[in-house]
């Protein structure tokens, strides 16, 4: 079994930014994929950022340049840093990992963006 660790929401203001940090319970050299969920509420989970074990990202449309996913092998880690936040952005993100058949989520961290 494998946890996900998540930190480094909060709250900020409009156009400020946020690092989210992703740290896995042990080495992640062998998952599929990992990255970066988010739900908002009413609304269903959607896919934010996400790597794949050879490094190529995919990033959802809703991004626009604004998020630069990374990851950090030797710390069993991926990152989100997220820019030029909306209030539109406000949503629990969560940590994910894929591992042949198996799925692993985190606990979620929530970030708001208003006043």
């Amino acid at each position: 079994q494998v946890q996900l660790v998540e930190s480094g929401g909060g709250l900020v203001q409009p156009g400020g930014s946020l690092e989210l940090s992703c740290e896995a319970s042990r080495d992640i050299t062998s998952f599929n994929v990992m990255g970066w969920y988010r739900q908002a509420p009413g609304k269903q989970r959607e896919l934010g950022a996400v790597i794949h074990t050879g490094g190529v990202k995919n990033y959802a449309n809703f991004v626009q340049g604004r998020f630069i996913l990374s990851r950090d092998i030797a710390y069993h880690s991926v990152y989100l840093q997220m820019n030029s936040l909306e209030p539109g952005d406000t949503a629990v993100y969560y940590c994910n990992a894929r591992e042949g058949p198996r799925e692993y989520w985190g606990q979620g961290t929530q970030v708001t963006v208003g006043q």
